[in-house]
């Protein structure tokens, strides 16, 4: 194996994404955590839609999905008054539908064990204490000082990646800021069992005059969420307080007991102004802080670390380079967008002007009423809707390529029910891109076998079918039999054709979602799902240049896809 040219610093949810994504896509790194070892505290619970693909491409949503509680709903009450509410769960277009409440310290553990899977390992009580940069030649790297038991450890790699939390030592050490600010409030998270809570899995949020309290389902349990005046207190706060603060802004009848966390916090609205310092990449806490409200801190930070990871894998193997400009370009404007959601909520729940809190009810209710609410908030908060069609890594169409509308660049790719005939068992596009691989779409009939089979070749000739896919979907009334076309390829009577590799997948699609009146198209869709580049069959060379060209640098891993 080669030696790891990449350095992750910070083994939380952000750096473990980052990690397993490398090592997925056959690059390794190294990762260093000053702490002993994984997080207990639960400070994360929710996961969105967004980053649950994500998991899902690194093969550890369905670890989670089995324990988690799929949330229901959530409810805005003020004056002892249900006076908004929402519905989770009705999100289309992905395996994902509505958020799962699973703490923090699971979803560790999962990425803890599928990076362990893939041959990587965690360096724990391992701190990084000196960053420098440099900057100017042809070969740019970063040197570290790392401290552990044995002593000081001095390395130099082409690569980090900065996930070491709000307090960022790397982050500090380039020179790059924190611009936002931080609530003058504190805030106090008790997690417990909490009897006479209502049994459907519902967030709800009681907005009093002297502050909010939020209720959190969760697996075992139950959170409770307040906010309070500032003080000088650092010490987590009692059972007995947590209790008078439940009592004094909720419904009444609710029992905390049997506390297993609690903390005392204060929360800010921040992000970097940049993302990466030429080697240095920076994600998750480490670049943007988030208040409580929506769950997004957690699940923007997986994003991050998984958008890095497999950009930087593919740079590593022969991409072009300049993929890494689009990390910042597209991360930081969904960071920003996240950061500012939670603020607004944040703010929201602080009113305390009587007419402000009125005015805030009457728009509540009114969004809540007309659906307007659900169908705004939910797909902002779950972060599958970004535009990236401004991004340096996606290509805009010329209007010449001829493919669906519903394909837009920058966008996810839509999904569409397909008929596995050779290759994975996938029943919808959907599935064949939850692997997580470098995916050129080759769209046609009989016209398109060549292109297709051109596109495999290339895949295997550049050693990247271990991370790139040619999947040939053929129109639905596509004929089962076909004739030679003389070239020594003949497909065989039920749609297959010879691959010799496995880089090629036909399916045949159930409908004609993709379909263009019989024009045939081609298209590259990255490992995140996002369609980067549309041509015309002509246009070939040009969507294979965006692939990997080395082979692996680790040995090949387990999957957990059949």
């Amino acid at each position: 194996m080669t030696a790891a040219r990449i350095l992750v610093v910070g083994a939380g949810p952000t750096g473990l994404s980052a990690a397993c994504a490398l090592w997925d896509l056959g690059v390794p790194c190294r990762v260093v955590d000053r702490r002993p070892g994984p997080g207990l505290a639960p400070k994360g619970l929710v996961l969105w839609s967004g980053a649950l693909e994500c998991l899902d491409r690194l093969g550890v949503a369905g670890k989670l999905t089995g324990t988690a509680l799929p949330l229901a709903g959530a409810s805005y009450w003020s004056k002892g008054r249900r006076i908004a509410g929402v519905r989770f769960g009705g999100l289309t277009g992905t395996a994902f539908p509505g958020p799962l409440c699973v703490p923090q310290p699971v979803t560790e553990r999962a990425l803890l064990e599928r990076l362990t899977e893939l041959g990587g390992t965690v360096e724990w009580e391992t701190d990084a204490t000196a960053v420098t940069v440099r900057r100017g030649g042809p070969e740019e790297s970063v040197t570290v000082t790392l401290s552990a038991a044995g002593g000081e450890e001095t390395v130099t790699v082409p690569w980090l990646v900065a996930a070491d939390g709000a307090r960022s030592l790397v982050r500090d050490s380039v020179g790059i800021p924190f611009e936002g600010h931080t609530f003058d409030r504190t805030f106090l998270i008790g997690d417990g069992r909490l009897e006479g809570a209502p049994e459907e899995a519902e967030v709800q949020h009681h907005i009093t005059p002297d502050g909010v309290l939020v209720i959190v389902p969760q697996p075992d349990g139950h959170r409770v969420f307040f906010d309070t005046e500032p003080d000088e207190r650092t010490e987590p706060p009692s059972e007995e307080l947590l209790q008078r603060l439940l009592d004094e802004r909720g419904p009444g009848g609710l029992r905390l007991h049997g506390t297993w966390w609690t903390s005392r916090f204060r929360v800010h609205a921040k992000v970097a102004p940049r993302f990466r310092e030429g080697p240095v990449l920076l994600a998750g806490d480490a670049v943007h802080a988030h208040t409580t409200a929506g769950g997004q801190g957690l699940n923007t930070g997986v994003q991050d670390g998984y958008d890095v990871g497999w950009k930087l894998a593919t740079v590593v193997r022969g991409g072009d380079p300049a993929l890494l400009d689009s990390y910042e370009a597209e991360r930081r404007p969904a960071s920003v967008r996240a950061v500012a959601g939670g603020d607004q909520q944040t703010r929201m729940w602080l009113l305390r002007r009587p007419a402000a809190r009125l005015l805030r009810d009457t728009v509540l209710r009114v969004l809540s009423a007309t659906g307007l609410l659900e169908r705004k908030a939910i797909p902002l908060l779950a972060q599958l809707d970004m535009d990236h069609s401004a991004s340096p890594a996606v290509t805009a169409p010329d209007g010449t390529a001829g493919t669906p509308r519903a394909l837009r660049p920058g966008r996810r790719a839509p999904d569409t029910a397909l008929t596995p005939v050779q290759g994975p068992a996938a029943a919808s596009l959907h599935a064949h891109l939850a692997a997580g691989r470098h995916t050129l779409l080759v769209y046609g009939g009989e016209e398109a076998a060549e292109t297709a089979l051109r596109a495999a070749r290339a895949v295997r000739e550049r050693g990247a079918q271990d991370t790139a896919r040619v999947l040939w979907i053929q129109p639905a009334d596509t004929a089962d039999a076909h004739a030679s076309r003389g070239d020594g390829h003949v497909p065989s009577t039920d749609g297959q054709v010879p691959d010799r590799g496995g880089a090629l997948a036909v399916a045949r699609e159930r409908d004609r979602g993709l379909g263009t009146g019989g024009s045939a198209w081609i298209a590259y869709v990255r490992p995140d799902g996002v369609v980067a580049a549309c041509s015309d069959p002509a246009g070939l060379d040009a969507l294979l240049a965006r692939l990997p060209s080395r082979a692996p640098l680790t040995a090949p891993a387990p999957s957990l896809r059949h």
